[in-house]
């Protein structure tokens, strides 16, 4: 399995996008740095897009993916609660913002919208999907991602402390968790249902606890401009932790 960080960050700049990841260049999870990052033809590869809650630099690049499909006669399946799709239709693909890509044209729409359920173990794009809830202030499912080979990434998605109730559900071989602050940010993150640092090392120690072990830790989702602060917070936690917990950067390629 190969993962590809296409968007490692919660803001968008020339040097940094908004968070969307790519497994083996057919499934991706979020939208926010998905076109920018992807040629046409890879764009085309894709079959599977799973969402993980409606912010916007999470679904931002949906109605320019789905144009670039249509122009191709291509299509995507798109993964959601029923409250993402709802909110996409009534505000995004609404025919009035973009056009309704998932009714047109009717007999192949581009856009297929899926109802995916928690803790229920799907087969998408050849790969065992769980989706499992975690904490922030819109209704979010984090996705760990099992390979035909037995090795598995679990993305938390946006998520604040108390993951405690998610790590029962999930065994990775990675970890892909979201550090959105540094810790003088404590108190903003906790109001808003953010990771920094220390929170972070909380909710890892909560993991090892239950299942015995602490697998590779890669973040995402900083805050750029605060990014040199978070990245001494996290080598110090690494060290003391004693386990591998590096901050993603776009581009990056990671190897299971």
């Amino acid at each position: 399995m190969e993962i590809r960080i296409l968007g490692a960050h919660e803001c968008e700049s020339r040097n940094s996008k908004c968070i969307s990841l790519l497994i083996d260049d057919v499934l991706a999870i979020d939208a926010g740095g998905l076109t920018s990052s992807l040629s046409f033809p890879a764009q085309r590869k894709l079959e599977a897009l799973l969402i993980t809650h409606q912010h916007y630099d999470h679904i931002k690049d949906i109605p320019t993916l789905a144009i670039n499909l249509s122009l191709q006669e291509a299509s995507i399946k798109i993964y959601s609660t029923p409250q993402v799709h709802d909110i996409l239709k009534t505000h995004m693909l609404n025919g009035k913002l973009y056009p309704k890509f998932f009714e047109h044209p009717p007999k192949n729409p581009t856009i297929k919208f899926t109802r995916i359920d928690p803790y229920e173990v799907e087969q998408i794009a050849g790969y065992s999907v769980l989706a499992v809830p975690v904490n922030h202030t819109a209704p979010t499912l984090g996705y760990q991602i099992t390979s035909p080979n037995g090795k598995t990434v679990f993305y938390t998605a946006d998520t604040g402390p108390g993951l405690a109730e998610c790590w029962k559900y999930v065994s990775p071989h990675l970890i892909i968790i979201e550090v959105t602050a540094p810790n003088r940010y404590e108190g903003f993150a906790r109001e808003s249902n953010h990771l920094t640092p220390s929170l972070l090392k909380q909710e890892l120690s909560s993991f090892q606890e239950l299942k015995g072990y602490l697998p590779r830790v890669i973040m995402v989702h900083m805050n750029p401009l605060l990014e040199k602060e978070i990245e001494a917070e996290i080598a110090t936690l690494a060290e003391a932790s004693n386990n591998s917990i590096a901050m993603a950067y776009e581009g990056m390629r990671l190897q299971l």
